[in-house]
């Protein structure tokens, strides 16, 4: 088994905080952020005990791939990626929401329509869908942004009604989120694949709204094969898929979905290879790009090296 970063625990000069997020690092300095991608996974919530090899690259390489190509329709905090697991941006105060999108009836939506819901974060739903069905057009539905345990759902009403974002601002986020869908299912479909839902988290630079974080990863997105999606539905089969979707299913086999009291399973090294490989099949099939293995030797200092050259 590749080695894999779990955690990092690095000092800067200048830095004047740390926060640790599920899966990143997060040095904090005055007007900007250093952001190591560990290869830590997380599914409902929880931080599995296990990393998962290369995750970490994978996440930052298509993340920094898909923000340089939507930075023409909105502005975003990068400014380098100096190393495959670390990127450095401007410091944004973030909105305390996380706008999700949904271009399908899947995972968490699917699973509260299965349950008899036809109303999700204030946005209603048609009688007679099915589990994977395309909407008749895509839905907004947020949830809040936890600084632990579960993320909320919420809706826009609610958002606006507590403050938690001004009207005006809302307004921009969610412009911005059906753009960047929009072009994230065209660059999806470009390769063979369908967006079929994703986050997207935003912040302010000054008076100045900028996305931040990661897009269209694994981790924040879910993706089906274009190819054989319809004949599936037709039979009601699954969906091929490439996501985080897989790891949440063998969880939940194993008497795991993140309530109160349930113990995580251990991974087996099988289904810890498994992950990785399908996290690098994610890359290479929703990029184009073959996906090149960064030695894992001193890869600790590798990174730490990386952050002081650009800070």
């Amino acid at each position: 088994m590749s080695a894999a970063i779990t955690e990092t625990k690095f000092q800067f000069p200048g830095q004047i905080g740390f926060y640790k997020g599920k899966v990143r690092d997060v040095y904090i300095f005055k007007d900007k952020l250093a952001v190591v991608a560990s290869d830590r996974i997380s599914a409902f919530d929880v931080v599995l005990p296990r990393p998962i090899p290369y995750k970490g690259q994978v996440l930052n390489q298509i993340a920094a791939k898909f923000l340089q190509a939507t930075s023409d329709i909105v502005p975003n905090w990068v400014t380098s990626v100096p190393h495959p697991q670390v990127t450095i941006g401007k410091k944004c105060i973030p909105f305390k929401v996380e706008m999700v999108i949904r271009g399908y009836l899947a995972g968490h939506a699917a699973r509260e329509y299965k349950a008899g819901k036809r109303m999700i974060c204030g946005v209603s739903l048609p009688d007679g869908l099915n589990e994977n069905d395309k909407l008749p057009r895509p839905i907004i539905t947020p949830t809040t942004k936890a600084s632990e345990g579960h993320d909320e759902d919420i809706s826009k009403e609610d958002i606006l009604a507590k403050g938690i974002v001004s009207p005006e601002d809302y307004a921009v986020l969610e412009k911005y989120t059906h753009a960047l869908f929009e072009k994230g299912s065209q660059m999806a479909n470009e390769k063979g694949l369908i967006l079929v839902d994703t986050k997207y988290e935003f912040g302010k630079f000054g008076d100045e709204i900028l996305l931040i974080d990661e897009i269209h990863t694994p981790d924040s997105s879910r993706y089906f094969y274009a190819d054989g999606y319809k004949d599936l539905q037709e039979k009601g089969l699954p969906q091929k898929q490439l996501s985080k979707e897989f790891v949440r299913q063998w969880l939940i086999s194993n008497g795991f979905q993140g309530k109160e009291g349930q113990k995580v399973p251990e991974m087996p090294d099988s289904f810890v290879q498994e992950i990785s490989e399908r996290y690098i099949e994610l890359f290479e099939k929703i990029t184009g790009d073959k996906f090149v293995k960064q030695g894992t030797e001193n890869l600790e200092k590798n990174i730490e090296k990386a952050i002081l050259n650009n800070l």
